[in-house]
Formats: structure tokens, C-alpha cells, sequence
């Protein structure tokens, strides 16, 4: 058992010899001992490892000679790490958070870097673990904070070390600021609470936010690794396939010189997909570029930003003008997907496309699986476009040319045996922490195998695996 005491030794030789000879004498074992003259000239701060019986002779014996301050059993001393920025202010903000949670210092050792910032190492009794979440919580919102030391025994204080250790990672994964960082240990908290219930490892959420940001870090810049392939449909009408590490498929037919997308990716690799697209079509910036959107997953409306046009159905119109609008879309209205979505939304850089080049093909009315809701002409040919039931997400919607016989299907119908590793890899973090990717997964599978049965023969370009014939 291990325990602090707060002694007053008086100034002068042997004080803290003869502390240290009553704790031996009752078979204690000094752990650390925090001092600073600077801070403080008679105040000693001894963490002690002994039995229960022999820490109540040590108290008596300290307490006895007159050394003893506190002997609080709830009182811990933890060693912390403060990354202060170079700019005035800073630090006096970081002392009035610790004073105003009337925190004890033991000890303080400033470090100055010649960088931007310098780190405060400091040692800080706490009389009451308890008030740890909220200290440190406050310490985050003004400083990056780093726990060095602590004894592991008290589950509130292993907690809080746990999701701030969790936060600092993330922190640096991302470049996040305080708050964006603080609003991920929120939403994974929450995302935490709605796994508990199906009894899922907590650890192994986190472990799988962290493994979902490192995904996307790493993935990033020169190590964007989308495969390309390119099927020639007809003499004057070309399909290129892009199917990136994470996120949906990008289709881009090609005729005339004209482009129309099915989908695009996530918007945080729209700078590395754009590289790509200049090198696939030259002048790829001055053609003339349209888009349809199977549905609004943030996964799959990356690249709407560079197209004249974007084409959706009216169910997916209004929800992302409900996202321009802050206000709840319809993934964000299932308190079960809700905590998924916040963090995507962080780790991605997430922001909903602008609805000025939007346009609505039309809306679902009915009660079939699939209902017509408009066509879209492109080149010499013509998709029908059908809106499924919303067993994925409401407003989804398949393209199909019966002509080419060719249909995209968005999430509708993926090709689940037809993904990369890589894909594979990620895939598996999505089910996980979404609690599954559908909204309603026996609907979406009635919609999906009903799908098939009605397009046979057809060339699917589903929004996540290789095109493949049905």
C-alpha cells in the first residue's frame, strides 16, 4: 500500500534524516520524496510503501515528533508535464487553473526549449483523486498535458491517465486543436457508452478510433494509394475506376470530352484525388464536370466542391441542407450512429459540401423497394434513377443504363470479396464503431438481394470493392 505524507520539516541539518529513520524503523520504504526550497523551505512531500499497520505507526511516530502536516489516505502526489507556448499569459493561465482547483504544488521545474513552447514539470498533491478528471480536463482546454508518474492503484486517477494519455495521442495524430481534441475524448466517451451496451471492450473502442486516425494520417500526401483502372464501354464512352485506400469508389464516365462522377471519397483526400484526376484527364480542371451522389455519407461526397453540377435525390438535398445548417442529418438522428459521425467528422475533416451547384433529381413516392424518381442524361445515354427503401441510409438511390447495361449501386450492393487490403483493413473499423453500417440491416438486405433479382446481366459499380458482372 502506498501512501503520501505532507510533513513540515523544520530548516536545519538531520530533519529529513529523521524522518527517514522512523520510516525505517517501522519497515516503510520511501517511494519518492518531492521538495523545493523555492517553493516551499519546510514542506516535504514523502510517498511511502508499507502495510496498513506499519503506515499507522509511521503516522503516529511523524505526527509524534511534531513532522506530520496531513496523512490524508486519499491524498496522492502525481508528476505532470505542462507543454506551456512561448506567449504571454500562458503559463499564469495554466497556474490559475491549477489554483483555482486549490491544488497543492510539490514540485516545479521549468524547461526552456528555444522553440515555441517550454515544458513545466511539475509534482502536484492531490487530496481528493476524484477532482482529477476535472483538473486535467481544465489543463487540456489551455495546455497540452502529459501525466509522467503516478501510482497505479485508484481507478479514477488510472481512468482519467487513460483517456488523457488517449487524448494527447490523438492530439498529435491529427494536429488537433484543445478543443477539437477535447470534443474526441467526448465523442468517444459517448461512442464508449453505446458499445458498453452490447457489451463490447471499451479499450478496444479506443483502440479502434486510434487505429481509424492513423489510417487516414497515414494515408495521407504522397501515401494516397488509389488503384486505377479504366474499362472502354463503347467507342466514344469510357469508365475510370478509382478506388482509394478508405472511403467509396469515384466512377468517372468520360464522352466528348465531358466528365460525370458517381461519387467521390472523402474530402480530406480531395487534394490527392484531384492530383490523380489531372494526371487521368488532361485539362481535367477547365472540362465541364457533373456529379451524382448515391447518397450523403461523408465518405462519398468528397469531391462535390469541384463539380459544376451535383445531382441527388431529394432526400439527400435536404439532408445536407440540414448539415449546412449545423443541424442533425439523418445518421446524426440515431443515437447510436450520432458518436461515430462526430468523430469521423474530426479525424476527416469533415465539412458538408456547399448546396449552390446542387441540384434534385427527384423524390421517392411510393411503396415499392425501388421507386423512379427522374433520369439524368449523359452524352448520348440515359440513367434511370430509382431511390431505395433507406435500409443504408435514407435517400439512396441506384443508377442504371439499361443500354450499356450498367448500374451503380452506391452501398446498396459493395463487393465485399472484391476490396483491397488495405480496404479490408478499414473496412473493419467502420462496422465496429458505427454499430453497423446500415440503418436497417434486414431492409437493406431485402432491398440488395431484390436488386439483383431485378438486374441480372448488368456490369455493378458498387461503392466499395471491383466492378463485377451480376
Amino acid at each position: 500500500m502506498q501512501k503520501t505524507y505532507v510533513t513540515r520539516l523544520p530548516d536545519k541539518t538531520g530533519a529529513f534524516l529523521k524522518a527517514s529513520q522512523i520510516i525505517d524503523e517501522y519497515g516503510g520504504r520511501i517511494v519518492r520524496a518531492n521538495y523545493s526550497r523555492a517553493v516551499d523551505s519546510h514542506t516535504l512531500f514523502v510517498e511511502i510503501q508499507a502495510e496498513p499497520e506499519q503506515h499507522e505507526k509511521i503516522g503516529k511516530a511523524l505526527l509524534g515528533c511534531g513532522y506530520l502536516s496531513s496523512a490524508n489516505e486519499d491524498s496522492r502526489v502525481i508528476m505532470i508535464v505542462l507543454k506551456i507556448p512561448n506567449r504571454a499569459g500562458a503559463l499564469t493561465q495554466a497556474l490559475s487553473v491549477l489554483h483555482s482547483h486549490n491544488v497543492n504544488i510539490s514540485y516545479v521545474s521549468s524547461q526552456e526549449t528555444g522553440s515555441q513552447f517550454q515544458f513545466l514539470k511539475m509534482g502536484i498533491l492531490l487530496e481528493n483523486t476524484a477532482e482529477i478528471k476535472s483538473l486535467l480536463d481544465d489543463l487540456s482546454q489551455v495546455c497540452e498535458t502529459r501525466i509522467l508518474d503516478y501510482e497505479v492503484t485508484d481507478r479514477t486517477l488510472d481512468s482519467t491517465v487513460f483517456y488523457v494519455t488517449f487524448t494527447n495521442e490523438m492530439r498529435k495524430l491529427l494536429n488537433l486543436s484543445p478543443e477539437d481534441a477535447n470534443c474526441v475524448l467526448i465523442r468517444a466517451n459517448k461512442l464508449m457508452q453505446v458499445l458498453d451496451q452490447q457489451d463490447k471492450s471499451s479499450l478496444q473502442t479506443f483502440d479502434y478510433i486510434r487505429r481509424f486516425a492513423k489510417f487516414v494520417r497515414d494515408h495521407k500526401g504522397e501515401h494516397f494509394d488509389v488503384a486505377v483502372s479504366e474499362r472502354t464501354l463503347t467507342e466514344d464512352l469510357k469508365l475510370t475506376i478509382l478506388e482509394p485506400p478508405c472511403g467509396s469508389n469515384t466512377f468517372v464516365l468520360e464522352s466528348g470530352g465531358e466528365l460525370m462522377f458517381i461519387d467521390g471519397g472523402y474530402g480530406c483526400f480531395r487534394t490527392e484525388t484531384e492530383a490523380v484526376l489531372a494526371r487521368q484527364f488532361p485539362g481535367f480542371r477547365e472540362r465541364k464536370k457533373t456529379m451524382l451522389i448515391t447518397h450523403v455519407d461523408m465518405d462519398h461526397t468528397g469531391l462535390a466542391p469541384l463539380m459544376d453540377t451535383v445531382y441527388m435525390s431529394r432526400n439527400s438535398y435536404e439532408d445536407l441542407l440540414k448539415e449546412n445548417r449545423k443541424e442533425k442529418g439523418f445518421r446524426e438522428q440515431n443515437p447510436k450512429h450520432t458518436p461515430y459521425f462526430a468523430l469521423s467528422e474530426i479525424i476527416t475533416r469533415y465539412t458538408p459540401p456547399r448546396p449552390d451547384n446542387f441540384r434534385v433529381i427527384g423524390e421517392r413516392r411510393g411503396e415499392e423497394l425501388f421507386c423512379p424518381i427522374g433520369s439524368l442524361p449523359f452524352g448520348r445515354w440515359s440513367f434511370d434513377i430509382y431511390e431505395g427503401p433507406g435500409g443504408h441510409v435514407k435517400g439512396e438511390i441506384v443508377a442504371v443504363c439499361e443500354e450499356l447495361k450498367l448500374l451503380f449501386s452506391g452501398d446498396i450492393f459493395v463487393n465485399v470479396k472484391g476490396i483491397t487490403p488495405e480496404q479490408k483493413e478499414f473496412n473493419r473499423l467502420a462496422p465496429f464503431l458505427l454499430t453497423g453500417v446500415d440503418e436497417d440491416p434486414e431492409l437493406s438486405k431485402k432491398a440488395r438481394e431484390a436488386l439483383v433479382r431485378q438486374f441480372r446481366g448488368y456490369l455493378y459499380c458498387p461503392g466499395h470493392g471491383h466492378v463485377l458482372e451480376m
